[in-house]
């Protein structure tokens, strides 16, 4: 049997030691397991920023970690009850990754507990609390996500995939080799980082099934050749009126999708964020142009040539078939 992928659970890569966070660069993985330890929040801060973490949950997490360090460092300080100090923290933590809402949402919901006990704990307890339930929770949903999304696969499927789409999808995989189901996935490369070859596809031929790696730019061929049964990504947010942001890519392959008339699904999991309430209200990230100009810190192109890098993009419910929640499946 193999055995279980690294990233399936956040604590396998994203960890304390003592008052140091380790996090393992995903922007390294598969090739080499590289520990990057952070003392502060502006190194946590500048690892989320640099793409060392990605995935909307786990980097909220680890924006908590962030969050825990400033307030055993106040501790240390005598300054535990240095609320602006904390909340400075929060916003330089939240400005790292503006189109997700996970991050914003579990740093807020920390202030208002630390506001809420007053001087019964510490700071860092409050917030080393907090961070070990959200941790089981998320876990939780993860699976419940993809119990829910594995009546949707059909023994003989093949299912693509962009990007990372988080534990959920591996949870989904694994449900389905449980009853049997023969599987293959595809996987979009997910340039400029690459997060469907290093991560999604890694994780899942670790898993033991069938995976074939293409290039962004293959996946409306092979829809159009009958080589794709059905489309799996996550999410970064979704609206309340269903549309998805998640990396950008995910709006020409639901077009795609529909074209060919394939099912495009959503992974959701904890669902829509209530506070946003229609697709254009999501802030969507442009990330600096040299990560698309550069490939492992070469040049690919021109000294003249410009470069765009916008990180998500929306897809709207119409091209949506469900969106996959702890819950359930949701239609829009």
């Amino acid at each position: 049997m193999a055995s279980e992928p690294l990233l399936m659970n956040l604590e396998n890569n994203v960890y304390l030691e003592d008052d140091v966070l380790v996090i393992i660069d995903r922007r390294k993985l598969p090739g080499i397991v590289t520990p990057v330890y952070c003392s502060n929040e502006e190194e946590v801060a500048s690892a989320i920023r640099e793409m060392m973490v990605q995935g909307a949950g786990d980097i909220a997490i680890t924006a908590g970690f962030g969050l825990y360090l400033a307030a055993r460092e106040l501790e240390r300080k005598g300054r535990d009850r240095d609320r602006v100090s904390l909340e400075k923290t929060a916003s330089l933590l939240r400005a790292t990754r503006p189109t997700g809402f996970h991050m914003a949402a579990l740093l807020d919901k920390i202030m208002v507990r630390i506001d809420e006990a007053q001087d019964s704990m510490k700071p860092s307890e409050i917030i080393m609390k907090y961070l070990n339930r959200a941790m089981e929770r998320q876990r939780e949903i993860s699976r419940q996500t993809g119990f829910h999304a594995e009546p949707l696969i059909t023994s003989g499927d093949t299912i693509l995939t962009h990007c990372f789409a988080g534990p959920g999808l591996l949870y989904m995989f694994q449900y389905a080799r449980d009853k049997g189901k023969e599987i293959n996935v595809m996987c979009t490369e997910t340039r400029p980082y690459l997060q469907g070859a290093r991560l999604t596809a890694w994780s899942v031929s670790e898993m033991g099934f069938n995976t074939t790696l293409i290039t962004d730019n293959m996946a409306a061929w092979c829809m159009s050749r009958g080589m794709i049964q059905k489309v799996f990504t996550a999410a970064d947010r979704v609206a309340m009126d269903g549309t998805a942001a998640n990396k950008v890519g995910t709006l020409q392959l639901a077009i795609c999708a529909r074209h060919y008339g394939i099912p495009f699904y959503i992974l959701g999991y904890g669902g829509p964020d209530r506070r946003t309430k229609k697709g254009e209200d999501i802030p969507i990230e442009e990330r600096d142009a040299r990560e698309v100009l550069e490939f492992q810190s070469q040049p690919i192109s021109g000294p003249r040539v410009k470069g765009y890098y916008p990180a998500f993009d929306l897809t709207p419910p119409e091209l949506i078939d469900g969106v996959v929640t702890a819950s359930g499946i949701q239609k829009y």
